[in-house]
Parts: C-alpha cells; structure tokens; sequence
C-alpha cells in the first residue's frame, strides 16, 4: 500500500432544516442551521473508519476553518408542498472492536416521524455491519427483535441516528432538511 491513507479519526453529527423561496436557498439554510455551511462539502459513502472517535458538534467545528474540503455522509429532502412531513436521517452502527469499520447508512422519506426514520436508519446501519461481523438475523424481523440479537452478539457496541423532519412551509417555500456525520482528520 504505497501514498498516505486519508483516515478520518473524529465524528460528529448534526441536523438543521431550512426555508426560502429558492431550493437552493432552503439548502443553505439548512446548512447553517447545521452549523456545516461554511465549507465545501464532499458527500462520501457510509464507512465508519477504524479507531475512529465520536466527538459533539461543538468539540468537532474547533478543528475545522472556513472553506476547508469537509466529508460528509449526508442525508437531504425538500418539498415546496404545503404541510408535507419530509425527513432525513443517518444512522450509526459502532462495531465493538475499533480496528474493525462501522457502517452509516442514509434514509430520507416522507410522511414518517423522526422516531420512525431514526429506528429505520439505526437498523439499516446496524443491518449492514452485522452482515459483516456474521451475525445471524432474519433480515425481516422487527428492528427492535434486530437490536436484541445484536445486543446479545456483543459485537455491535453502539447503534444511533440523528434526524431532522419538518412540515413543507405553507406559503409554498422551500423547505429542507438534512442530517449529516462529518469526518474529521
């Protein structure tokens, strides 16, 4: 393996929603809701590094500046139709060993509660890394029958989600929401 390995050794998660009259705008918005606006993001895929350490969003933004390149499994969804409930969410699934990867996984929907999308997001996660570990399950069993296996596996060592929802502005505005987990070098 020749070069330098980009290995993010730091995560953390945040949320925000948005509302302007341009989609773009509402992204935006969203963004700085978030607290991720001021930089160029890169939405990567849904690897949970090894050894790498969740962080708040308060403790990550202090090893980030204005403009840098920012990964970012990212989850978004829009509406200008009133009243329409969307969401977006990424789950986290922790494998018990650090040198081993995680996954993340990103759902957005419409129509659900936060509840609802977090639980989906945190079995899909968790779904994908206990394929890897082997862990036996039957993939159409109910998410909370799925986390008592994983539980009982001791190899999955912290599942989780963040998600943001919100009802479509009534005067026909963009509205977006997004959900995100920014690694960190």
């Amino acid at each position: 393996m020749g070069g330098s390995v980009f290995l993010p050794k730091r995560i953390f998660i945040t949320k925000g929603a948005g509302v302007h009259k341009e989609k773009l705008s509402s992204f935006e918005l969203a963004l700085r809701d978030a607290g991720i606006a001021p930089f160029n993001i890169v939405r990567v895929s849904s690897i949970y590094p090894p050894y790498c350490k969740m962080i708040s969003k308060e403790a990550g933004l202090k090893y980030l500046t204005p403009g840098q390149i920012l990964h970012v499994v990212m989850s978004e969804n829009s509406t200008n139709e009133p009243n329409r409930l969307i969401g977006a969410s990424v789950g986290i699934a922790i494998p018990k060993r650090p040198e081993q990867y995680g996954y993340l996984s990103e759902h957005h929907s419409y129509g659900w509660n936060e509840k609802r999308m977090s639980d989906y997001a945190e079995d899909l996660a968790a779904s994908m890394l206990a394929t890897i570990l082997g862990v036996k399950f039957d993939p159409d069993s109910s998410y909370d029958k799925k986390k008592e296996i994983w539980k009982i596996s001791d190899e999955i060592v912290k599942t989780t989600a963040i998600t943001q929802s919100a009802r479509g502005d009534k005067h026909e505005r963009w509205t977006t929401v997004i959900a995100g987990a920014v690694l960190i070098t």
